[in-house]
């Protein structure tokens, strides 16, 4: 196995951030096993790199709203706005049939319905179960 390699699974980085000592080298070469990978790195023969930060990124995501052009649902696409709804009635389901509100059949029934588009958000699901009387007694 590739020296580089061994001792980046044993620091559990990548084989980037692994760094060996010019000094060091012919201890390196000798070691054969993952132990003498870590009295190396005890020794200070090998060390880790530190991790390279992209600028550039955290510029992007500091956007202001001032920086913003179009309303808050223009910015995401229909797939986006659809899987941010779906997650949120199904968590709120799945919250009312753990706290023993709904019954097993009408949480199986309402899921369905969520998923069919039915309820346009939470706050939906909530009149329609208080419309239709379906909270346990």
């Amino acid at each position: 196995m590739d020296k580089k390699r061994l001792a980046a699974r044993v620091l559990k980085v990548g084989e980037s951030r692994v760094w060996f000592d010019p000094a060091q080298k012919k201890d390196i070469d000798e070691s054969i096993t993952a132990a003498d990978f870590r009295n190396l790195i005890k020794k200070k023969a090998i060390k880790e790199i530190p991790e390279k930060k992209n600028l550039s990124i955290r510029k992007k995501e500091t956007k202001g709203i001032g920086r913003r052009k179009g309303r808050k649902y223009s910015r995401l696409d229909k797939k986006r706005r659809w899987i941010i709804k779906i997650r949120g009635l199904r968590l709120e389901l799945k919250k009312l049939l753990g706290e023993g509100k709904i019954e097993k059949s009408i949480y199986t029934d309402l899921y369905r319905k969520a998923g069919g588009g039915f309820f346009r958000d939470k706050s939906h699901l909530g009149t329609y179960l208080k419309r239709q009387k379906l909270y346990k007694k």
